[in-house]
């Protein structure tokens, strides 16, 4: 067993540190030192994304596994597990927090962008309850390659800047090898952070805490006349962008609870989540989701009702008037639906390769929808292989092949050429702008199982690394990997993903 050895005064480290939640007030967080483990190896660092952190990449190569484990506290660290509480599955808890994750503290990038560096699976904190605080090997696994694979695909997510082993079992319905998972955030407040101090009528804590988002987040609108008000619209408004993104690359969160949505308009938390194979708007993966609530094509209304709870705890802040405080909320909240719409139909146009609006191209694309729906079509398949169809009609055939009644397709296929025929572009440029919008690779299921059944039964990380490395260019072709690409076969499909806590 590896012995602890704390760091020593002249430290310095490969971080920078610069900690500005940990100077809010105390009852924002607990202050908690990591505990330490037996054996840490570290499996695999991001060197990209800590280059882009300004990380000492060489030191971290040297001495991740003791930092990344909790074993060793980097200098200029000032680990916190942070408040906050929430709705699960529609039922209010007023207090969660960080039950297994320590903020280890905050750098700034290369672009200027302040970034929180937390590790999850490093040991109980206060708010862990009945938990023991720790992660097993394969949920971090799933959230590395997952969170890699969405920022890859262009969507706002939290990030992987390491996983580790820790050399010690943890105790689920079976025992298993632990680990623990660095997350790198813009920030890790949430929906539920908020509520937190709502909840108790602290509400001074609340307008800290809007101030501070505000500071950290969304500067530009420190000036408007009714910031907190501002501060509302603007997390609406990139929630709508950020559940439309996930929708056109057939993304299900799976516990969309509102301690899992994050103020600053990223993706966060990994458990149960998946990615459709055939289309399905009633899809559910999540084991703990037995009524469909975070069901695919129930996203954008649950943002919404996540957000109406938002409004809840900011509303005395939108003015000193209760009535029109209230209805300033439902203002926004009822422009919610019109800006996902927006962005949706914007992100669907581009999908079947139209650069232009007209009346009927939302039904067009319902109507092609609901032919997946019944022919049970792949869903990244259908549209990736949509593009093929630009440059060449012979490729009609291997689309409609995608689909159990393929000549149902052809209607469809001739109105869309009619409709491509009142387009600008030229067929190759057509067909190149519809593969950079729809991915030939994404983190299918079945690969995301096999690769943690490798690491967790027989040590093996190679099945990782490589679903790591070919979802890292989701818009190539990568013929070398097609393999990668196809759906599972009989035997292969995954029917339920798990939450991993």
């Amino acid at each position: 067993m590896m012995e602890y050895t704390p760091p020593t005064a002249s430290e310095t480290g490969p971080f920078r540190f610069d900690n500005s939640f940990a100077r809010l007030p105390e009852q924002f967080y607990a202050r908690v030192e990591p505990t330490p483990v037996a054996e840490p190896w570290l499996i695999k660092l991001n060197r990209a994304l800590a280059e882009e952190l300004q990380l000492d990449v060489e030191a971290l190569e040297r001495d991740g596994a003791a930092i990344f484990s909790g074993n060793r506290v980097p200098a200029g660290a000032e680990p916190l597990a942070m408040a906050y509480a929430g709705h699960q599955f529609g039922t209010f808890v007023p207090q969660l927090g960080d039950g297994r994750a320590i903020l280890i503290g905050e750098v700034i990038d290369r672009n200027g962008k302040r970034r929180d560096i937390q590790l999850k699976g490093t040991g109980k904190t206060p708010y862990s309850r009945r938990g023991d605080g720790r992660a097993a090997l394969g949920p971090v696994l799933r959230e590395y390659i997952v969170s890699e694979a969405m920022h890859a695909l262009g969507i706002p997510t939290t990030r992987a800047l390491a996983a580790t082993v820790t050399g010690q079992p943890v105790y689920r319905e079976e025992i298993l090898p632990g680990a623990v998972f660095t997350r790198v955030a813009a920030s890790h407040i949430r929906v539920g952070t908020f509520q937190f101090f709502a909840a108790r009528g602290d509400m001074e804590a609340v307008r800290a805490l809007a101030d501070y988002v505000i500071d950290r987040h969304y500067p530009e609108i420190k000036g408007d006349g009714r910031p907190y008000l501002a501060l509302f619209k603007t997390i609406t408004e990139r929630q709508a962008a950020l559940i439309a993104r996930w929708l056109h690359v057939g993304f299900i969160h799976g516990v969309m609870n509102t301690d899992n949505m994050t103020v600053s308009g990223e993706t966060i938390d990994f458990g149960p989540c998946a990615f459709m194979d055939t289309y399905d708007p009633k899809k559910v993966f999540s084991s703990i989701d037995q009524f469909g609530r975070y069901a695919y094509a129930n996203q954008p209304a649950i943002g919404q009702w996540n957000l109406a709870r938002l409004a809840e705890t900011l509303v005395t802040l939108f003015d000193p008037a209760a009535d029109t405080a209230v209805d300033l909320a439902n203002e926004v909240l009822t422009g919610y639906g019109s800006v996902f719409q927006e962005h949706w139909l914007e992100g669907m146009r581009r999908k079947i390769g139209l650069a232009t609006a007209e009346d009927g191209d939302l039904e067009r694309i319902q109507t092609l929808l609901t032919l997946m729906h019944k022919g049970n079509a792949d869903f990244s398949l259908t549209f990736r292989q949509l593009a093929a169809c630009v440059e060449d009609d012979a490729s009609d055939a291997q689309l409609a092949g995608l689909f159990q009644n393929p000549e149902a397709l052809l209607p469809w296929l001739a109105d869309w050429r009619g409709r491509l025929g009142r387009e600008p572009r030229a067929p190759d440029e057509r067909a190149a702008a519809m593969r950079a919008v729809n991915p030939a690779f994404i983190p299918r299921n079945h690969r995301v199982e096999q690769a943690i059944d490798a690491a967790v039964r027989g040590a093996d990380f190679s099945l990782f690394e490589a679903l790591v490395d070919v979802t890292s260019m989701p818009y190539e072709d990568q013929p070398q990997h097609a393999a990668h690409a196809e759906p599972p076969k009989p035997g292969e499909e995954v029917l339920q993903t798990f939450c991993g806590t």
